[in-house]
């Protein structure tokens, strides 16, 4: 496929049912701004910042593991993005696809970048938890987040091609999507690589991530994923991210190495124990380590709190688990008020355990 340049929007290309030129945009633009809910506001301020004289544009990190900070890229590289995943997933001119994440953050202005330079027909809706509600539209291109694709489940039939990013996607919601009979991806990106750089099939539970085109991966000595894509201005990127790599363009997702559990000398990843967890578990919970005069670091389920949450029936399901190992199982649940997350909905794990809990259960 012939990349355009930045500049270029595609003359297929609608919003909410509408055509515009540059012109037009920057009208829609302005009235986002001035009229418009927060998430029109936040997508106006980036159209404006899209369509002005600059071959930069600054991206704003989501913050997940420290503080939030500006990044400058070539608006070239974000049409290159937008390409490749047009590439991988046959997205097609003239294919509807449905708009309904944060524009705040690179998934959402991503999905807007994508339609005007693949000429999509694109459907802007507030980022809510069921994008569907009232919504009897079908749509070839869906992004969602793991808690609007759950709350979607009975309106999979709409949907020909569904990815799911931006935070930990469970097994049980794998296994559900699975009998929509969508097909679904899960994606695998931030804001440094242009959101998505990977995806794996939900088909197949155990599938490996796969690289979208122009983009290698490779390991550094810690063992934690490294992303080249000179298409995308990514040199190197070197995540926190341990893997299994397959080769320079597929690998498996460990865990994040600056979470991990230090228990009795053995080293565990939070990220695996909860993938294993979500196939009984389907509450707001996390894995975490809290310090323990014995282990070090004991392993801890962290719940949020909820008037209908049964303690009781949680044990007896944790110890019915045969698929965790000994020295994975939780030594004790904590519930907590509440979990400290960034802007786009990740849960800042350790932040998070420095809230006074509202009582505690040693198992």
């Amino acid at each position: 496929m012939q990349i355009p340049h930045y500049t270029k929007i595609h003359n297929r290309f609608l919003l909410n049912g509408f055509s515009y030129d540059r012109d037009g945009l920057k009208m829609v633009a302005n009235s986002f701004i001035k009229e418009g809910d927060k998430y029109e506001q936040y997508l106006g301020d980036f159209l404006l910042d899209w369509l002005d004289s600059s071959e930069t544009i600054n991206l704003t990190t989501s913050g997940t593991t420290g503080a939030s900070k500006l990044i400058c890229f070539k608006k070239q590289a974000l049409v290159n993005s937008a390409i490749a995943t047009g590439e991988f997933f046959d997205v097609n001119v003239g294919d509807r696809a449905l708009h309904c994440l944060p524009s705040n953050f690179i998934a959402g202005k991503m999905m807007l970048i994508r339609a005007m330079i693949l000429g999509l027909e694109l459907d802007l809706i507030s980022p809510s938890r069921n994008p569907f509600h009232k919504n009897n539209k079908s749509y070839d291109f869906v992004a969602m987040t793991p808690m609007q694709a759950f709350n979607s489940l009975a309106n999979m039939s709409q949907v020909k091609v569904l990815i799911v990013g931006g935070a930990f996607v469970s097994k049980s919601l794998q296994k559900a999507l699975l009998k929509t009979n969508v097909n679904a991806y899960e994606t695998y990106g931030m804001t440094e690589t242009l959101s998505h750089i990977a995806v794996r099939t939900m088909k197949d539970p155990s599938s490996e991530f796969q690289c979208l085109p122009y983009v290698e991966v490779s390991q550094d000595d810690r063992g934690c994923l490294e992303v080249t894509s000179d298409l995308l201005q990514v040199d190197h990127y070197v995540t926190n991210d341990a893997i299994e790599l397959l080769g320079n363009r597929r690998f498996r997702l460990i865990g994040r190495i600056d979470e991990v559990i230090n228990s009795g000398g053995i080293k565990l990843h939070p990220q695996q124990i909860e993938r294993k967890l979500s196939q009984v578990l389907n509450m707001h919970f996390f894995i975490g380590g809290i310090v323990d005069e014995t282990l070090g670091e004991k392993v801890i389920l962290a719940l949020k709190y909820s008037p209908s949450l049964k303690l009781d029936k949680i044990v007896e399901k944790i110890r019915e688990f045969s698929k965790l190992e000994t020295y994975e199982i939780p030594k004790s649940i904590i519930i907590l008020p509440d979990f400290v997350e960034t802007e786009s909905g990740k849960i800042r794990r350790k932040q998070t355990l420095l809230i006074d809990p509202i009582s505690v259960l040693d198992l």
